[in-house]
């Protein structure tokens, strides 16, 4: 059997994975100057978690969630989104209850979607997101697009694009509904399947097609901004007053309603706008959820929240050339010659570890020549040289790799000379 990675899945391996580690370093300490704390939730649920948040209209739960049956019979799904795992967590931990509010989170985890696999789109996903609990205040609207837009400059993206609309409150929502029904009922027969079923169960989703998109009906499909009632209409102009009081660009699209049914009010992308970066340009995407706090049986609460598709986020870097800069080199590889010396070695590479210097050896019984281009390809800073006589001498041998330089000290004096030139940057006298 040809042993491969599932279809849609995709291996991380080290010189990656530094990558990742870098972009998650700093969206936490953005979110840590936005004062938002982490929150981790389990990577399945309860399936109707999903079907009661998600809405059970749309695509994740019709076609793309991955639910299967435990041992216990409960039906059980692996976290297609993050933001109803968190308003679960939100109300059985009672959060709502602490003194402090809003309730900030952010979080780092993993996704599946059973899709198509694509550019930019796979089945294993990994996403960054964050959740506002407790506050129905336009300016926290913009506080967290502010925090998405922030993520995306300082990882250095200049080609990405703010678009935002309005959902409108339940009582828009239900006449825009009714206009959309009456707009779309003549060309049913001309919509593809899925649209043919939202227009029964979820017509504002309609907009939201892929396939129909340049159909003529779209074009002149009735906005949601049509129908706003002055309190809906008052907050949307009170959000963007406040973006652009920060400074941050954005664009209106009336046709932009997310993917889930839990969106009210509030709804934003930001896409990329680089050269060559694909079809699929949304990097993320969010909106206001007032009403699922109390959907999965918590009080009345409203929310806002994105959620940020890391891969996404690396194409984008790729396609803008903002090559992340990662340090591969090592501090220190301790080179061993002879039985005694390769002992003393081991107890080195402890010590030096244990005093926070990044240290290795060789594990291949290489000889000398051997251990020292090994040490090149690691891009070792030093190397420290330990032979039979050195041994015999308590000495150790120190060399510099970037000048070839190198001298002999007392070897119970290393690991301090080490921390000086590593630390200090100063030559030992």
């Amino acid at each position: 059997m040809n042993y491969k990675a599932p279809r849609g899945t995709a291996d991380v391996l080290p010189e990656d994975a530094k990558k990742w580690q870098f972009i998650e370093s700093t969206i936490k300490q953005i979110c840590h100057q936005f004062h938002y704390e982490e929150i981790r939730t389990p990577l399945f649920e309860h399936t109707e978690v999903f079907q009661r948040g998600v809405g059970d209209s749309t695509d994740i739960v019709q076609k793309e969630m991955y639910t299967f049956e435990d041992r216990g019979g409960r039906s059980i799904t692996l976290r297609p989104e993050g933001t109803a795992p968190v308003v679960r967590a939100f109300v059985e931990n009672k959060l709502y209850g602490l003194a402090n509010q809003p309730t900030k989170l952010y979080y780092f985890a993993e996704m599946f979607r059973y899709e198509r696999p694509q550019k930019g789109r796979m089945r294993q996903l990994n996403q960054f997101g964050v959740e506002v609990l407790g506050s129905a205040d336009p300016a926290v609207d913009a506080e967290v697009i502010d925090l998405a837009m922030s993520c995306y400059q300082a990882l250095g993206l200049k080609s990405i694009k703010l678009v935002i609309n309005s959902l409108g409150d339940k009582e828009s929502r239900a006449k825009h509904r009714k206009a959309l029904i009456e707009h779309f009922t003549p060309y049913k027969g001309e919509l593809c399947s899925d649209c043919q079923q939202r227009l029964e169960t979820n017509p504002l989703r309609v907009l939201d097609c892929k396939k129909d998109r340049e159909h003529l009906a779209m074009q002149s499909a009735p906005s949601i901004l049509d129908y706003l009632n002055d309190a809906s209409q008052d907050y949307f102009e009170q959000v963007k007053a406040y973006l652009t009081l920060m400074g941050i660009e954005y664009e209106v699209d009336k046709n932009l309603v997310r993917g889930l049914d839990y969106y009210n009010h509030t709804a934003f992308e930001i896409m990329s706008e680089a050269e060559g970066f694909g079809a699929i340009t949304t990097l993320a995407g969010g909106g206001r959820y007032n009403g699922l706090v109390e959907e999965l049986g918590g009080p009345s609460t409203p929310g806002i929240g994105f959620g940020m598709g890391l891969e996404r986020l690396l194409m984008a870097l790729k396609a803008e050339n903002q090559d992340i800069s990662i340090d591969c080199s090592l501090d220190t590889y301790v080179v061993a010659v002879g039985n005694e010396a390769e002992k003393e070695a081991v107890c080195l590479v402890h010590q030096l570890r244990k005093q926070g210097i990044q240290a290795d050896k060789d594990y291949q019984d290489r000889k000398m020549k051997g251990q020292l281009k090994a040490a090149d390809r690691y891009q070792a800073k030093y190397v420290l040289i330990l032979g039979e006589n050195e041994l015999k001498d308590r000495t150790i041998v120190i060399k510099e790799m970037a000048t070839s330089n190198q001298e002999t000290i007392a070897l119970d004096s290393v690991i301090a000379v080490l921390k000086e030139k590593l630390l200090g940057g100063k030559d030992h006298e």
